[in-house]
């Protein structure tokens, strides 16, 4: 048998040299609003996508978070503290998923919103497609994404290997979070030529950016001018933020003040675009010479 004998063939490229292998189609999410938060490491984008899942939450919508870093404090914000990771629980139990609850692997959080952590493998092993595989797999099984209206994938870092690219083969949207800087806009130009390439097969499509952590968006304007992108939101670089994530709360546990409320009603609106629906954009991601020439500075 060749090293490849055991991957099903594909029907197309997922990307030029892909050796990624298709969704298996009852494994698809339906029924529910799907969204992938990718950006640079560090860039807020747990911050971004548990106060999303809130705001999410404070309209009525029935939330599901999947934090998908091996690090899990994806959803530690809105439940409070550090839950065990799918794989560590199938671990326990020999890779048995029959004998799991849901209480095992799910918590509830603000607002109603269910947390599940995918966790990862051990640094320098395994996959991280695997474990995104297995904790949709797990969730179907005990029905948990039947009466789930939004789902939510955070996503590590800036890695857009086959493997963290897994979500993109549920999502209907992916979000990109940002900076005003050239590091952060680099990251992003990368994610977007990843999530083209997922595009071609799947029905995943690029919803836009999130400025975060920025007092200015002209940077990141310059950048979604040029090559066709937009930006759907702004958070500026505020002390409540950091605060709440000292406090482990989303900005709608906060007590009151001028910035906070600012905040909440910027995620309530993001929210509102993305639960509206948003054009699908096909950006054209730039040469990296090119972003160099655009951002870089003499």
């Amino acid at each position: 048998m060749s090293p490849r004998d055991d991957i099903p063939a594909l029907k197309g490229q997922d990307g030029e040299g892909s050796v990624q292998v298709h969704q298996d189609p009852s494994m698809k999410i339906e029924g529910a609003k799907v969204f992938s938060v990718y950006g640079k490491g560090g860039i807020g984008k747990s911050t971004t996508s548990s106060n999303l899942s809130a705001a999410f939450a404070s309209m009525g919508r029935r939330v599901l978070q999947i934090g998908c870093d091996p690090k899990h404090d994806s959803t530690f914000t809105l439940t409070g503290h550090l839950q065990p990771t799918v794989i560590d629980i199938l671990r326990e139990v020999d890779f048995h998923p029959e004998e799991l609850r849901p209480e095992d692997f799910m918590t509830e959080g603000w607002g109603g919103v269910m947390c599940v952590e995918a966790g990862g493998p051990p640094a320098g092993t395994g996959c991280g497609g695997y474990v995104v595989g297995q904790t949709v797999k797990l969730l179907k099984q005990h029905h948990m994404l039947e009466d789930t209206d939004v789902v939510i994938f955070d996503v590590l870092g800036d890695v857009v290997c086959g493997g963290f690219a897994a979500p993109l083969q549920h999502a209907d949207r992916a979000v990109i979070v940002t900076a005003n800087d050239f590091d952060s806009i680099y990251a992003m130009n990368r994610i977007i030529a990843a999530v083209q390439a997922k595009s071609s097969n799947y029905k995943v499509r690029l919803a836009g950016c999130v400025a975060n952590r920025s007092k200015d968006t002209d940077e990141v304007d310059r950048y979604c001018h040029t090559v066709g992108f937009r930006r759907i939101a702004h958070l500026p670089d505020i002390d409540a933020i950091r605060r709440s994530r000292l406090k482990k709360k989303t900005l709608f546990e906060m007590d009151d003040d001028e910035d906070i409320i600012d905040c909440r009603a910027k995620y309530v609106e993001l929210a509102e675009c993305l639960w509206a629906g948003t054009e699908p954009l096909a950006p054209g991601p730039m040469p990296d010479r090119d972003i160099f020439e655009l951002l870089g500075f003499d």
